[in-house]
C-alpha cells in the first residue's frame, strides 16, 4: 500500500518501521548477534530476522521495544519435505516474541513447472503459521526465475493464502542478483495487485533505492546490518 506521505519526509523512526534487520549469515558469533539485535531495537526497526537457534538468544533484546523477532526456516534452500517445513514452522512459532515466519518456498520445483505442488507445500506451511497467529513471508527467490516463474510463484503464495510474497535469500550463488530491483517489485505489484503484502530482500544498499521502494508501496524490506546506517541515513 503506498504511503500517506513521501518516504523522503518520513522520521528515521517511521522509516526504520519497514526494515527487517538481516542477522542470517550463519558464521556470525553469539556476541554478534547479540549486538545486532540490539542495535536493529534501538532503531525501531520492525523486525530481526535470525535463524531459529537463536530466537531465546535475542528475545531479551527486543521484548519491551517496538521490535519482534522474524526466524526464518528452512533456509535458504527450501527444499526440506513438506512434514520437515511444518514442524519448523510449529517449532518457532510458539514463541509470543515472533511477529512473523519466513520461509523459502521450493524454486526448484518453481522452475520444474510443479505449481500444484509448491501451492499445496506453501498452504501446509500458511496454515501452521495462521494456527499459531503468525504471518507468513514466502520467499521466492526471484533472481533464479525467469518472469513466468516469478508470476506463477506469487500466485502459487497467494493461493496458498500465505500473507507475503518476498523476493530474494540473499544467499544465492551462481546467478546474476538483482535482489529487489524497481523492475522486480514493479513486476510482482503487477501481478498481485494488492491481494498479498510484498517484501523486497537482497541488494537494497543505497537510500535512494529505500525511499523509491516505499514510495512504490512495498510493505517490508529485509536489510542487512552493514546497509541499515545507509538507507537511514545515519551519521554513524
Amino acid at each position: 500500500m503506498k504511503p500517506e506521505k513521501k518516504a523522503s519526509e518520513m522520521t528515521t523512526r517511521e522509516l526504520a518501521a519497514y526494515i527487517d534487520y538481516s542477522v542470517l549469515k550463519p558464521e556470525f558469533t553469539v556476541d554478534e548477534i547479540i549486538e545486532l539485535t540490539k542495535d536493529g531495537a534501538a532503531l525501531g526497526c520492525a523486525t530481526i530476522c535470525i535463524n531459529p537457534a537463536y530466537i531465546e538468544l535475542c528475545e531479551p533484546y527486543v521484548r519491551g521495544t517496538d521490535t519482534m523477532l522474524c526466524p526464518v526456516t528452512d533456509f535458504p534452500f527450501g527444499d526440506s519435505s513438506t512434514e520437515s517445513r511444518v514442524e519448523q514452522i510449529r517449532e518457532v512459532g510458539k514463541y509470543d516474541i515472533v511477529k512473523e515466519i519466513d520461509i523459502v518456498a521450493n524454486f526448484g520445483k518453481i522452475r520444474s513447472g510443479k505449481y500444484d505442488e509448491v501451492t499445496a507445500d506453501l498452504k501446509a506451511c500458511a496454515d501452521a503459521a495462521h494456527a499459531l497467529g503468525h504471518q507468513l513471508k514466502v520467499i521466492l527467490e526471484t533472481d533464479a526465475l525467469n518472469e513466468e516463474q516469478i508470476r506463477k510463484g506469487c500466485e502459487c503464495i497467494i493461493a496458498a493464502g500465505a500473507d507475503f510474497i518476498k523476493t530474494s535469500t540473499g544467499f544465492l550463488t551462481g546467478y546474476t542478483t538483482v535482489g529487489a530491483a524497481v523492475e522486480v517489485i514493479a513486476m510482482i505489484m503487477d501481478q498481485n495487485k494488492g491481494r498479498a503484502k510484498i517484501k523486497g530482500s537482497g541488494c537494497i544498499r543505497t537510500r535512494e533505492h529505500f525511499l523509491k521502494l516505499i514510495d512504490m508501496g512495498i510493505d517490508r524490506m529485509g536489510i542487512g546490518y552493514k546497509s541499515v546506517p545507509v538507507v537511514l541515513d545515519l551519521k554513524r
